[in-house]
């Protein structure tokens, strides 16, 4: 069996013992409610135990208060916790009834009968508690358990916190290239250099293009009459 298997049965184990003790307080409190008299646990052996792992013994004085206790037990673990036993004895004449709940049993006696009995003579190997150190122990068990839940929540890691990846930076639209117009604008062509000969015009096209000078004529000055 593996390690990690046998850890979860023996907390399954545990879990289930803890059911059981709280079935078997819960009926030990009607014993103490119908005024049963010595009410006894007893924890027995596991190896002298069998299926069972508690009896609960109690007494009552007459026949009819034996009835109304085991009565009692059985409607109350089965409108609290739905649990039904297994089988049950005595019950018609009174003096030992039986509950058979197989992880416990009840045993209800007449007094009389207990003392013939001695049912807690023949369990010499268990433990006798009574309903208050039971159910002390069963506190301490429970807040033990509750302690050790919160210790083992605690201690786990916090698991580290990843950290974000860097973000990819966004795709640059691709700029679609503007239309080129239909009609590219011509570019202005650079006019052909004259050559030397045809910049400086010849001496007899400039003469001949100076308009001749003209005589100055003196005018008479105008009298004006008198």
């Amino acid at each position: 069996m593996k390690l990690g298997d046998r850890s979860q049965r023996m907390a399954s184990i545990s879990q289930h013992h803890q059911q059981t003790r709280i079935l078997v307080q819960a009926a030990a409190a009607v014993c103490e409610d119908k005024k049963g008299l010595d009410t006894r646990i007893l924890e027995l052996d596991p190896i002298d135990a069998g299926l069972s792992d508690f009896f609960l013994v109690t007494s009552a004085t007459n026949d009819r208060q034996a009835i109304a206790i085991a009565d009692e037990i059985e409607h109350r673990l089965k409108k609290e916790f739905g649990v039904f036993p297994n089988s049950v004895e005595g019950r018609r004449h009174g003096e030992w009834i039986l509950l058979d709940y197989v992880d416990f049993v009840v045993h209800v006696f007449l007094v009389e009968r207990r003392a013939f009995y001695d049912i807690e003579r023949l369990r010499k190997s268990a433990r006798p508690l009574t309903p208050a150190e039971f159910d002390a122990e069963l506190k301490a068990a429970l807040a033990a358990k509750t302690l050790a839940a919160r210790k083992k929540a605690t201690a786990k890691p916090k698991p580290a916190k990843e950290k974000p990846a860097p973000a990819k930076p966004a795709p640059r639209p691709k700029l679609k290239p503007a239309k080129k117009s239909a009609a590219k604008k011509a570019a202005p062509k650079k006019p052909a250099k004259k050559s030397a000969s045809a910049k400086q015009p010849t001496a007899k096209k400039a003469a001949a293009k100076k308009p001749a000078a003209k005589k100055a004529t003196a005018k008479k000055p105008v009298r004006k009459k008198s």
